[in-house]
């Protein structure tokens, strides 16, 4: 038999036995990478699966078991441990996260868990003032019952990080762009800092906002990427999950122990339906981030505070175009009164009121009443996270509809002023002293 350099490409995908890891095992569906090594554009490896299932089945199958049959040695045993759907979801997620393991659980949340778990009562963490209302939740938790000394800094701030950064540090926990705040991390430099001040620091980035599509921390110097499955990836609202990318072996080691000690991995169903929505997700963040970008332009035009990478006003536009490929689909913008924010957003018809985002569907909602209502109002104000914000998820739906839509809440909540030209935002004056002159639409 001639070498297996010498195989014709077809002939060597039929003979190959040996898995990722060098099993001599029939292959699971994966290996998800082509097979001639070559790398295409990443539009072009969100789509592209290799499945070696023995049917040839032009979609991952999806291994419905929670045993396999078998003794000793063979690669999958309980499904707990290890799945071939879900095997087949990690080799892809690697391969778009840039990470040579990654690993899924049940929900965002669960991703933080797990990276937490390693650390240790007396542990250091570093992390920002802005953060998502669960990672707050989770790190109040641990502050509390597993005396992990945990400091919330202004991330934006190269300079405040160093100064909190000592041997000490274990974790450093970043958001990037936040949210609701919109505010952006340097992840190089700060990942530089860390290492320096202790090597054995884990830098670990929640990229939930943007996506592997837009941002890769890992090759900015960080040690873990980590976000929601929920969200872009999945893009449907119809699975929960979280992803996990690393570099360092022994620490991917270190994750899937956990995952496979609390048995928290993801279902194969859930697993199938994530990799279905990842498939899609070039087509749905380019229609997302072309709607966001304009609405962001619309409100901003009208007098509205905006906050949205992609505006040139805003202050770190510079910095966030070095480390992403985009701004993604979610934006804020504040009123300057929490009861004009509360009639906007229930004015809205096509903005569903809901947390989370990242779906084909557009999203409105009051972090401050919803995704953040665990943070107590004394600590929000502390981190200057204003409580008339309100959050914008931009779906795919057709940009003019999106548009009318807001225009419409906006007038009808009171909080613009009619003019010759269409209607500007209130001023603080006016606001304040509840003298607006538009005429607030009523149902016929």
């Amino acid at each position: 038999m001639s070498a297996p350099g010498d195989i014709p490409n077809g002939v060597a995908k039929g003979l190959k036995h040996l898995d990722l890891d060098g099993h001599d095992l029939p292959p699971s569906p994966a290996p998800s990478t082509p097979t001639n090594g070559r790398k295409y554009a990443l539009a072009t490896e969100l789509v592209y699966t290799e499945c070696n299932d023995q049917f040839n089945s032009s979609s991952t199958p999806i291994y419905q078991s929670a045993t396999f049959k078998g003794g000793p040695g063979q690669e999958y045993d309980y499904t707990r441990s290890g799945n071939p759907t879900r095997t087949h979801l990690e080799r892809h997620l690697a391969k778009i996260m840039c990470a040579k393991r990654a690993l899924v659980v049940s929900s965002g949340m669960g991703a933080l868990d797990v990276i937490t778990r390693i650390l240790k009562p007396g542990d250091e963490v570093v992390t920002g003032d802005d953060l998502y209302g669960g990672t707050n939740r989770l790190l109040n938790y641990l502050r509390s019952n597993n005396d992990i000394i945990v400091h919330h800094i202004d991330t934006t701030k190269v300079e405040k990080v160093k100064a909190a950064l000592t041997n000490k540090t274990a974790m450093v926990l970043l958001e990037t762009p936040t949210n609701p705040l919109i505010k952006i991390v340097d992840i190089a430099s700060i990942a530089t800092a860390a290492h320096a001040a202790n090597p054995k620091a884990v830098v670990a980035v929640d990229n939930t906002m943007l996506s592997p599509y837009l941002q890769n921390p890992l090759d900015l110097g960080a040690d873990v990427s980590y976000e929601s499955g929920t969200k872009y990836l999945s893009g449907h609202h119809d699975v929960m999950a979280g992803v996990i990318g690393i570099n360092d072996e022994v620490l991917g080691d270190r994750f899937f122990f956990m995952i496979n000690s609390t048995g928290c991995g993801l279902a194969p169903f859930d697993s199938w339906l994530l990799l279905r929505g990842i498939k899609t997700l070039s087509v749905r963040m380019e229609k997302q981030q072309t709607n966001a970008q304009a609405i962001a332009e619309f409100l901003e035009n009208h007098g509205f505070k905006v906050r949205f990478p992609g505006l040139k006003s805003h202050p770190q536009y510079a910095l966030h175009w070095s480390q992403a490929r985009g701004a993604g689909a979610v934006l804020s913008f504040e009123t300057g009164s929490i009861a004009l924010s509360e009639r906007i957003v229930e004015s809205t018809h096509l903005f569903g009121i809901s947390v989370s985002f990242g779906c084909v569907n557009s999203l409105i909602s009051m972090p401050c009443r919803m995704s953040h209502a665990s943070i107590d109002p004394a600590t929000r104000k502390e981190r200057a996270l204003p409580e008339d914000i309100i959050r914008l998820c931009v779906g795919i739906e057709d940009l003019d509809d999106l548009i009318a839509d807001l225009s419409q809440a906006l007038v009808r909540a009171g909080a613009v002023r009619l003019t010759d030209n269409g209607f500007q935002a209130l001023s603080a004056e006016e606001v304040e002293g509840e003298s607006r002159s538009t005429v607030l639409v009523m149902d016929g």
